[in-house]
């Protein structure tokens, strides 16, 4: 069971992180190829809805896996609590994002009539929104970063995977 759980929670971990690798290449394209920034603007907010649900859903899977794990005996690793620690940060930083800056970013987006792009660069909503999406990228970004630092440690079982860099 230990392998069946080791695995799982490696595929939710390797799904998710691939979704924020692919999103990069969605949200670059769409902007490049659609005829207005709007339309793009519409895809890359679905498009992120949509990997913000599969990362909160991966995420948990990995927590709770991990957990799991902990809680056998079969796999008590130390580098389990830092797994743990990140998982919870990319977590929360996801639901962040979801809960709470795309919200603030769609009232903006309402407040000057649904197309940003229509309305005056010093309108209070546009420069709020132009806030929130440069903490989007950020956001975004650090949980791709956390993401692939646990990529790395989750294949870790045992002291001999660390031996072999020493």
């Amino acid at each position: 069971m230990t392998l069946v759980f080791r695995i799982v929670r490696l595929i939710a971990l390797a799904i998710w992180v691939g979704g924020l690798v692919f999103f990069g290449f969605v949200a670059a394209t769409a902007f490049s190829t659609l005829q207005d920034a709007h339309s793009a603007g519409s895809v890359v907010r679905g498009c992120l809805v949509a990997l913000h649900h599969i990362g909160l859903t991966a995420g948990i899977v990995y927590l709770l896996l991990t957990l799991a794990l902990l809680a056998t005996q079969r796999d008590s690793h130390p580098v389990r609590g830092a797994e743990l620690v990140l998982v919870i940060a990319m977590l929360v930083l996801t639901a962040y994002s979801q809960f709470s800056v795309i919200r603030r970013m769609e009232k903006d987006r309402m407040a000057v009539g649904g197309d940003i792009t229509k309305a005056a660069a010093d309108d209070p909503a546009v420069v709020n929104f132009n806030h929130l999406h440069k903490v989007s990228e950020r956001v975004e970004g650090t949980v791709l970063v956390l993401g692939l630092l646990l990529l790395g440690m989750a294949p870790v079982h045992g002291r001999e995977d660390f031996d072999r860099f020493s």
